[in-house]
C-alpha cells in the first residue's frame, strides 16, 4: 500500500493511493493524519485497507487532481546518516566509519514533491543528495538488530539537501542541513510489506535528465538493522520517526570541479519499487 498527504479544500488530509492511481480520503473513516494511522498500528493499517477496498466516489479523487505534501509533513523525529555508503565514502576519501555518523534535520525543512528547493542567498554551495528512508511503525528502546522487521511501517524517499559551506564551517553539520526546504519529502510512503529486501534497491538522483548519482542500497555501510539497534540504544524511536539512510556517490561537492545546484534546474530522486520524487530549484527571494 501507498499512503500520502493531500492538501484538498485548504486541509491537509491523509490517503490510500489505490492501485489506479485514486487516493482514498482517510479522513472520511477518522483518521486526521498518517502519523495517527501509523500510530494505529495494525488495526488502523487494516481499517484503512477495508474503507479503500469500498470506498465511495466521493471519498476518491484522481491523484492527479489532489496536491501531494509530504507523507508526514511534520514529522516528530527526522533522523539522518551521514556517510552511509561504501562508494560515496570511497570518493570523497574517507574511511569506513566504525559508527554511524548521525544528525538530524528540523520539521521546518520538509516539503512535499513539486515544492521548491529555496537555495539559501547566503550559501554559495547547495548540494544534492538522493537517500531512501524508513520509516518507523512500532516504536520502542533497545531493539535488537534481529527484531528490526517489526518496528518499519515502511519506507519513504528523501532528498538530503545540504549547504556545504555552512556544513564544513563546524564540526557539528546541522546548521548546513537544515535550512528551510532542505528536506524533500515523498511523494508517498510504501508500506514494508512492498518491498522484498530493502537493501538491495537501485537508487538515482537526476537534474535535468542527466543521472549524477547511480547506485545501490547494498552499498549500505550501516543497513535498517544496524541503524535501529544503535538509535534506540540512546533514544526512544516513536511511531512515525523517519532515518534517512545516507547517499551514494555521485554529490555534487565530490565532482572536479563541484557541481552545485542552480535555479531553474529539476532534481528527480528514483527508487524503482517506491517511485519518483521531483523538485524544482528556485533561488530565494
Amino acid at each position: 500500500m501507498r499512503f500520502v498527504t493531500f492538501e484538498f479544500g485548504g486541509k491537509a488530509r491523509p490517503g490510500l493511493l489505490t492501485t489506479n492511481d485514486l487516493v482514498v480520503d482517510l479522513s472520511a473513516v477518522g483518521f486526521s493524519s498518517i502519523l495517527e494511522l501509523i500510530e494505529a498500528g495494525a488495526a488502523g493499517r487494516a481499517k484503512a485497507e477495508a474503507f479503500a477496498a469500498g470506498a465511495a466516489s466521493e471519498n476518491t479523487r484522481p491523484l492527479k487532481s489532489v496536491n501531494l505534501l509530504a507523507p508526514i509533513p511534520r514529522p516528530r523525529k527526522l533522523i539522518c546518516v551521514g556517510l552511509n555508503y561504501r562508494d560515496h565514502a570511497a570518493e570523497t576519501g574517507s574511511q569506513i566509519p566504525d559508527v554511524p555518523t548521525i544528525f538530524n534535520k528540523f520539521a521546518t525543512a520538509v516539503i512535499g514533491p513539486g515544492d521548491d528547493i529555496v537555495l539559501p542567498k547566503v550559501s554559495k554551495s547547495p548540494d544534492y543528495e538522493a537517500e531512501f528512508a524508513f520509516v518507523i511503525g512500532t516504536g520502542g528502546r533497545h531493539i535488537a538488530a534481529a527484531e528490526w522487521q517489526k518496528h518499519i511501517f515502511g519506507y519513504t524517499m528523501i532528498n538530503d539537501v545540504s549547504a556545504r559551506d555552512y556544513q564544513r564551517a563546524t564540526t557539528q553539520w546541522l546548521m548546513g542541513k537544515t535550512f528551510d526546504t532542505f528536506a524533500p519529502m515523498g511523494p508517498w510512503i510504501v508500506t514494508a510489506d512492498e518491498v522484498a529486501d530493502p537493501h538491495s534497491l537501485d537508487i538515482q538522483l537526476e537534474i535535468d535528465g542527466e543521472i549524477l548519482q547511480n547506485s545501490n542500497t547494498r552499498e549500505l555501510i550501516f543497513k535498517i538493522p544496524d541503524l535501529i539497534a544503535f538509535l534506540s540504544s540512546v533514544f526512544t524511536l516513536e511511531p512515525g520517526d523517519i532515518v534517512s539512510t545516507g547517499t551514494p556517490a555521485g554529490v555534487g561537492v565530490a565532482r572536479k570541479p563541484p557541481r552545485f545546484l542552480r535555479p531553474g534546474e529539476e532534481v528527480t530522486v528514483r527508487i524503482p519499487g517506491i517511485g519518483e520524487l521531483v523538485n524544482p530549484v528556485v533561488a530565494e527571494g
